[in-house]
């Protein structure tokens, strides 16, 4: 069993409770790299549930994540939800528009914050 990063709980309780979309972090997932924004989960479901009801054969699908959304978080979170994100294959992002991805916070081997199109002006 795995112990769970304090910090990183950490960090995305405080998007949960901001309700902000503005924080960068990369992560190791299985030695996959992924790179982007973290989301709140509410927000992240809600635009999920936007990209999949205009899809012909993935609408369905959608009020799955519309519905079950948390209106308070008692628990800590256990996953992050990035959006804007892409897996990093050599110097390629996958894809290169970002995506939407849901990571265990628990399956997270190593960290950093920012990303790697991350500008600070």
């Amino acid at each position: 069993m795995s112990n769970t990063d304090e910090l990183l709980v950490a960090i995305s309780a405080a998007v949960e409770s901001e309700r902000s979309n503005q924080m960068s972090l990369t992560v190791v997932v299985g030695g996959a790299v992924i790179t982007g924004r973290l989301a709140p989960e509410a927000v992240w479901r809600e635009r999920v549930a936007e990209v999949l009801k205009d899809s012909d054969r993935l609408g369905p699908f959608s009020d799955v994540f519309a519905r079950g959304t948390r209106s308070s978080q008692p628990e800590p979170p256990t996953h992050l939800h990035f959006h804007l994100a892409r897996i990093l294959q050599g110097s390629l992002g996958i894809p290169e528009t970002g995506g939407m991805y849901r990571v265990a916070i628990k399956d997270v081997s190593a960290w950093t914050v920012g990303d790697f199109s991350y500008i600070d002006h």
